[in-house]
């Protein structure tokens, strides 16, 4: 009797302090509430690398649980079929490249500096195979990711608050 109720003492006291603490740690939080697809929403301002001029764009980006993200962006929103099928003439193929965005790598969150870092394995455009595109993240409620490029375009990094250019993202039910 007296071992039995050492035990069930030991059991309750044990279950107050679960190893590894009560709480999971914020990383944990904000890593599933940026798992999934989102759909672009606007375009806000230029981007300091390409100078793309968005026009109603459109746009998916995904993050799952594995740390791997991929994004595709219709710059202009109005990319129409080659006019002689697939393999389409010079100047098709030159403005379906230009006027896209597309790439995929791990992804990596530092919750201090409110950041996702995307670590590029591929991209549309090969010189952008083995970069960094570190992007501020504010969620907007559950439904809605605000990504704001820190490049500047030569170099260096643009100050947040002074920053021009974001993506507004909404999840996909």
């Amino acid at each position: 009797m007296y071992t039995s109720r050492v035990l069930t003492l030991l059991l309750f006291f044990v279950s107050l302090f679960p190893p590894g603490g009560t709480q999971a740690p914020p990383q944990d939080n904000t890593a599933q509430k940026l798992i999934g697809a989102w759909r672009l929403v606007s375009v806000e301002g230029t981007d300091a690398n390409f100078h793309f001029a968005f026009d109603h764009p459109t746009g998916l980006i995904v993050y799952d649980r594995s740390g791997w993200m991929s994004v595709q962006i219709d710059v202009k929103g109005t990319r129409k079929p080659f006019v002689n099928g697939a393999a389409g003439a010079a100047e098709e193929k030159v403005s379906a490249f230009d006027n896209y965005v597309a790439y995929y790598g791990k992804y990596t969150l530092d919750l201090k500096a409110q950041t996702v870092t995307h670590h590029l394995e591929d991209a549309i455009r090969p010189n952008s195979r083995g970069v960094d595109n570190v992007r501020w993240f504010e969620f907007q409620g559950n439904d809605r990711l605000l990504l704001i490029p820190r490049e500047d375009g030569k170099g260096g990094v643009v100050d947040r608050k002074n920053a021009t250019y974001k993506l507004l993202w909404e999840r996909i039910q």
